[in-house]
């Protein structure tokens, strides 16, 4: 393994549930793979411009003579994915916020998913360019979302999973914090989830 991207969206910084499992499971990669470079890009600390008409107009037809702004969107854009084509594992430590993702971290994909770099479109239908990595979900939620009535809540994984296996990545690993917000749950859902980060397939 050559390079880790290791996505991380929670402002809450020490706090964050996400973070702490992220931090265990970038130290087992360390471990395993001294030589790989790790790549953390903070979302909280780094706002990336959410889809806008110059940010569309910078990804799909980049043209100097439109001004600075737009290539400074367009460099962003080609930045963001070249990190991740140029890693063999990309790791998403996410809090839930309202059943879903954070803006931040679609403001990401918005930037990364893009026609002709990480995926195509062909005679077949779509064809994931982004194929032979593998990647790792860290999701961390007020309550309990992979099993009793609350499961049909959670569109964080779902939505992760189908859209990294649009750009090619197919193998998905995923470790929850959950209980976050529920007192019987709460003291021990990250030390449970930094236990399942050692069960992982690295």
């Amino acid at each position: 393994m050559k390079q880790v991207l290791m996505i991380e969206i929670s402002p809450r910084g020490q706090e964050s549930a996400s973070r702490a499992v992220a931090d265990a499971l970038a130290a087992r990669l360390g471990d395993l793979y001294p030589s790989a470079r790790l790549v953390r890009r903070d979302l909280a600390a780094v706002h990336l411009p959410h889809l806008d008409g110059t940010t569309l107009r910078a990804i799909a037809t980049p043209d100097p003579a439109e001004g600075a702004r737009l290539e400074d969107h367009a460099r962003l854009s080609d930045r963001l994915t070249d990190e991740l084509l140029a890693s063999d594992l990309l790791v998403i430590a996410t809090p839930m916020w309202n059943f879903g993702i954070p803006s931040a971290l679609k403001a990401w994909i918005d930037l990364v998913v893009r026609p002709g770099r990480t995926f195509r479109y062909g005679p077949d239908g779509v064809d994931g360019l982004a194929k032979g990595r593998k990647a790792i979900l860290v999701i961390a939620s007020g309550g309990v979302f992979t099993e009793g009535p609350w499961r049909p809540w959670d569109f964080v994984e779902p939505y992760l999973r189908q859209i990294l296996g649009f750009i090619g990545i197919a193998d998905v690993q995923v470790v929850r914090v959950e209980g976050m917000n529920i007192p019987a749950l709460a003291p021990d859902a990250v030390r449970k989830a930094k236990d399942s980060v050692g069960a992982l397939v690295l």
